[in-house]
């Protein structure tokens, strides 16, 4: 019997792709199980299996001077044959091998095959837990009307874990199709009834913008640039804020890449969303006027007691600050946190330069304005970049009509 069991783990082994440790533990925990439901009791029983599919059986036994449960008691003589100096009271280990072959055939292969689908299970999640936080390409295989899309990520046991798309994590302006290869991002792995696995994944996560950042820009998987937030309306536009943390660094400039190759690289993926690569500034109101790029605010005044950041831009860019349906200002107020009220200057008010200089005078990071313009200028990139999407859509904006509107930067932020 033995060697038929020794034959029967290397098959599992070889079969179920688990680590021969992981096959030898859950074995030895299934033939305990086995026996304890075949005789019960067995709580002093320990059962090894080792590396070349030996069993061993030890059951701890407590020394006495006249036994009266031999499953649970050892005389004092026999103790001592196998430990010398073993006294009354002490627990000794017996090899107990025979428990072995006592154990019915057919209850140990039931228990030992329902613990090692747990265990292949336990595995397999282990495994793809990882995936949490992580960008994955995978295969659109059908749509659910309430699951969403189904995917298939290339993995061996396909008929154990499930990948959806919920309708939910869907760009509205992608258009998806079945056996379509696409970039995901993965934000949970449950367990489900069955012993399944799901794999649920996004496209419209805004961690999803900023792992394609890591991807394609050195600098931030590094760290000598790091991205301090982001916003996003999926499809549409996206603000992301960066900071160098190398002195001498730009990391607007190393965002976007020679002619733009990096950040255009990011938009493919993306489906030509537009991008907009902000200065981020440890000073709020310095930060808050880089957020409404590419309008150079006038003005940036910081109401504590209601967290509203009131900026003042030229009426001719009033329009453009707050963006089409407001878009501009609302993707401020989630960079930020910081509700933006918008507005051109009071009547009288008269300002010479816009907050570039601002900017300049209150913080390194806001000289990069200036640099950032002249490397998208040279990138050719348009839509594909913050100015160049901005400036398009400029002569649109201009012809919405009122002085003031605000955002809220409360309750954008996703989990």
């Amino acid at each position: 019997m033995r060697s038929e069991f020794q034959a029967a783990i290397a098959q599992l082994i070889a079969e179920k792709g688990l680590p021969r440790e992981v096959v030898m533990e859950t074995v030895a925990t299934a033939l305990l199980a086995a026996y304890r439901k075949s005789f019960g009791g067995g709580e002093n029983v320990r059962i090894e299996v080792d590396k070349n599919g030996e069993v061993h059986v030890w059951a701890s036994k407590r020394v006495v001077a006249q036994v009266r449960d031999a499953n649970e008691e050892i005389s004092l003589a026999e103790a001592q044959r196998l430990i010398p100096n073993a006294a009354l009271g002490q627990f000794v280990d017996v090899d107990s091998s025979f428990i072995f072959a006592r154990i019915p055939t057919q209850t140990a292969k039931q228990v030992i095959l329902q613990r090692i689908r747990e265990a292949e299970h336990e595995h397999l999640y282990d495994q793809i837990k990882n995936w949490i936080g992580e960008i994955r390409l995978g295969t659109l295989t059908r749509k659910d009307p309430v699951r969403g899309w189904s995917l298939d990520f290339d993995l061996d046991q396909v008929d154990k874990v499930e990948g959806y798309m919920p309708p939910s994590e869907e760009v509205g302006t992608e258009n998806y199709r079945h056996g379509q290869r696409i970039r995901v991002f993965v934000y949970d792995v449950r367990r489900v009834q069955g012993r399944m696995l799901q794999i649920l994944v996004s496209r419209t996560h805004r961690d999803l913008v900023r792992r394609l950042f890591e991807s394609e820009v050195p600098e931030i998987y590094e760290g000598t640039v790091e991205i301090k937030g982001i916003a996003r309306e999926p499809g549409s536009r996206s603000k992301v804020a960066v900071v160098a943390r190398q002195e001498g660094l730009d990391p607007i400039g190393s965002c976007v890449g020679v002619r733009g190759s990096r950040i255009n690289n990011i938009v493919r993926e993306l489906n030509d969303e537009k991008i907009d690569i902000i200065q981020w500034s440890p000073d709020t109101a310095t930060f808050v006027a880089n957020s409404l790029s590419p309008v150079k605010p006038l003005k940036v005044e910081l109401r504590e007691e209601d967290h509203t950041a009131l900026v003042t831009v030229l009426e001719k860019q009033l329009s453009l600050a707050i963006g089409k349906d407001g878009q501009n200002a609302r993707l401020a107020a989630k960079l930020t946190g910081w509700r933006v009220d918008v507005t051109k200057p009071a009547e009288g008010e008269v300002f010479e330069e816009p907050v570039t200089e601002l900017a300049e005078q209150t913080s390194s990071a806001g000289s990069q304005y200036p640099r950032r313009e002249r490397s998208e200028r040279s990138s050719g990139r348009h839509d594909r970049d913050n100015n160049g999407g901005g400036s398009r859509r400029g002569g649109r904006d201009r012809g919405e009509r009122g002085s003031r509107h605000s955002h809220s930067g409360y309750g954008y932020d996703r989990d």
